[in-house]
């Protein structure tokens, strides 16, 4: 297999927006980022992922780019861009930027000409219809949006605001590449590319049989000659990282993205566990783990995430949020960090932050959670009741400010936040964590340093030992004769793990434990509520 420096970086993503302000107007900056950099390089971290900060209207934190060549106000200017890329760097780091360009903001010059008339040289360059079909988008109920000016729709798989891009427009595609080329030319270290399987569209737009089931969206014939081509004119130039958001998708067509005689991405976002299982589920989890080991090993590479900027908080998702939050918050870790793929770290996770549950919908941002909010209440629904079933996967429940310290507003700024805090940042914040020598942000400093210094949690296979076990996960990863195995109890009770006999006979050596009074128990390992342990056998 061969081996690259991004195979081995361990990523951290920064919402900016909520990570920390410097200039007290409630909203999270690139200068805040700057402050707070030496804090994510002493954790380890190799590559920073940093949200859209370009010029927006805003109506979805930033993935509504009206100019692509401009830094938003409230995240600064493109002078405290190229000083953050800068300092980054310095600190032997890298910077990969989010990326979309499946859509624009409808406030982008291209699509106010596009709309301005019907013989506008740029009207190809977004999706027009004279008549709408049945499908939905992300964000609404329906796909098309009606422009009284030219009497015709426009296509917009996420928000209103947000009309696709006519990716069969190759004026498009170079106009896109050159500002990609742009950005590179900087010196950023790579791409996440945000929706990136939908680009290409079903010919003739069809009505579905089932519109509610939206896969339609994505993964249509003609995106991997996008990509490719995309390859071809932009990425194979430059030596860096490109991770691509895709839904829907099963590791034999995600394999058709990452795959390494493919010439399109390095490595995907799919979302079989974050979108697709609302709890935790033990054996299914499993069975994706495996089914995407096995199509994507040797050929293509994966990433690992349970949480980010568009997922609740994986403690209070898939651990136990109250009675557990620090052994859960450690287990979780230590499954990202040691499944094959690239680890990826979501601000506030490092020290165990939680989602979040307000009154009211008037307390949320989300602009998903308040349109499916209003649709819900317009049928008759009762409000609490629509409220309550949309909390626990509400956007809003990762993107809360960054709990720094136990200060008002968490040390987070000194103004009004543009989103609450949660409630708990008196317990859990940053300068509580680096004073606890048992933190959950020391362990994740552990993790990494683990990967970094043993390749076998990079580059080792991996191996089910437990498949239909309902609470203890354990597998193998093994490299160049260095075996490992790690045991997991994913359960609020005491749970006893018998070992296999391929690996009961061979001396264990303890690597790391999210308990602290760990005591060889020879081939049956009595574990408690969410203990999760790193073995070496020898």
């Amino acid at each position: 297999m061969k081996r690259t420096w991004w195979k081995e970086a361990v990523v951290y993503q920064v919402y900016w927006r909520s990570f920390f302000d410097s200039n007290g107007d409630g909203y999270g900056d690139l200068e805040g980022l700057i402050q707070k950099l030496d804090y994510i390089r002493d954790l380890g971290i190799d590559v920073i992922w940093l949200n859209p900060c370009y010029e927006s209207p805003d109506k979805d934190n930033g993935y509504d780019i009206s100019d692509y060549y401009r830094i938003m106000d409230k995240a600064g200017d493109m002078e405290t861009f190229d000083r953050l890329l800068h300092e980054v760097h310095k600190r032997g780091m890298k910077l990969i930027m989010d990326l979309v360009v499946n859509h624009t903001s409808d406030q982008h010059p291209w699509f106010i000409e596009s709309r301005s008339s019907k013989n506008n040289p740029k009207r190809d360059w977004y999706i027009w219809r004279d008549k709408p079909n049945n499908w939905r988008s992300y964000f609404t109920p329906s796909a098309w949006e009606y422009d009284e000016q030219t009497g015709q729709y426009y296509f917009h798989s996420f928000a209103v605001e947000q009309p696709d891009l006519n990716w069969e427009n190759e004026e498009v595609r170079e106009e896109i590449y050159k500002m990609m080329r742009f950005w590179l030319d900087k010196g950023i270290d790579g791409f996440r590319l945000d929706a990136i399987a939908l680009l290409a569209k079903p010919k003739g737009f069809p009505d579905a049989e089932n519109p509610y089931d939206i896969r339609y969206l994505t993964n249509n014939p003609g995106v991997h000659d996008y990509l490719q081509e995309m390859h071809e004119k932009v990425l194979k130039h430059y030596d860096i990282f490109t991770v691509g958001e895709v839904a829907f998708v099963s590791p034999e067509e995600g394999l058709k993205y990452v795959g390494e005689d493919r010439n399109e991405l390095h490595t995907l976002f799919h979302f079989e566990v974050c979108d697709e299982m609302p709890t935790w589920d033990p054996i299914r989890f499993k069975q994706i783990q495996k089914r995407w080991y096995e199509g994507l090993w040797g050929k293509g590479w994966n990433s690992q995430f349970l949480n980010n900027h568009d997922h609740t908080r994986q403690v209070t998702r898939y651990g136990n949020d109250k009675q557990f939050r620090v052994e859960s918050a450690k287990l979780l870790a230590t499954l990202v960090h040691t499944l094959p793929g690239t680890p990826y770290i979501y601000q506030g996770e490092e020290i165990g932050m939680t989602g979040v549950k307000f009154d009211s919908i008037d307390d949320y941002n989300d602009i998903a959670m308040k349109n499916k909010y209003a649709e819900e209440v317009a049928k008759g629904r009762d409000p609490k009741e629509v409220l309550e079933s949309l909390q626990l996967l509400s956007r809003d429940n990762s993107r809360t400010p960054m709990q720094w310290d136990d200060s008002e507003h968490a040390g987070f700024t000194t103004g009004t936040p543009w989103l609450k805090v949660n409630p708990n940042y008196k317990e859990i914040n940053v300068k509580q964590a680096l004073a606890d020598p048992n933190s959950v942000y020391y362990y994740y400093k552990k993790l990494i340093q683990l990967r970094k210094q043993n390749p076998v949690m990079v580059y080792g296979t991996f191996r089910d030992l437990s498949e239909n076990e309902p609470y203890i996960y354990a597998y193998t990863r093994e490299l160049d004769g260095v075996r490992w195995l790690i045991v997991l109890n994913h359960c609020d009770s005491d749970n006893v793990y018998t070992l296999p006999e391929e690996t009961s006979s061979a001396s264990r050596r303890l690597l790391l434990g999210n308990y602290t009074d760990v005591k060889e128990e020879g081939t049956t390992l009595h574990m408690r509520p969410h203990e999760a342990r790193i073995y070496a056998l020898q």
